[in-house]
């Protein structure tokens, strides 16, 4: 018993956690009240990728955004269409509605340990465009991987 008790804490401590969504930025990939489970040790070896859904820590919440646009790259929405370092990138996680309801801006060139994220429900997000700035890495505490609750709701986030 002892053992199992000790092996919980361990797992909830450095390797997976939950999150509960709060808000419809991220609909209809994430749902407000669902249930996330994060892992908190994948990005000690590795970086967080462009359409990763990350979990960032801050003062008085936690938020839930994906990847747009990492370190060192400069980054532009215009006409609807997201540029990495001048080129068009295809965002495949993103409604054809929400992606008309992003705004041009930009360029922006991302500062070294940091990242660019935006919510999927470009329309409502709070996002780096507009009130959360740019994540540090440091404040990047997991990569959200199922969704656990509602439970005819599990699946693995994308």
């Amino acid at each position: 018993m002892i053992i199992a008790i000790l092996l919980a804490f361990f797992l909830k401590t450095f390797v997976f956690a939950t999150s509960i969504v709060e808000g419809d930025s991220m609909y209809p990939t994430l749902q407000d009240d669902q249930r996330v489970v994060f892992n908190k040790f994948i990005y000690i070896f590795s970086q967080p990728k462009r359409g990763d859904i990350i979990i960032i820590k801050r003062p008085i919440k936690n938020y839930v955004k994906r990847v747009i646009g990492l370190p060192g790259e400069v980054i532009e929405m215009r006409n609807h269409q997201l540029y990495v370092n001048n080129k068009k990138v295809n965002e495949h996680y993103v409604s054809k509605d929400a992606i008309n309801h992003t705004g041009n801006f930009g360029p922006i060139k991302i500062p070294k340990d940091s990242y660019f994220v935006m919510g999927d429900n470009r329309a409502i997000s709070k996002d780096s465009r507009n009130g959360l700035g740019f994540i540090d890495e440091k404040d990047i505490i997991g990569k959200s991987e199922f969704i656990i609750y509602p439970f005819d709701e599990w699946s693995s986030t994308k």
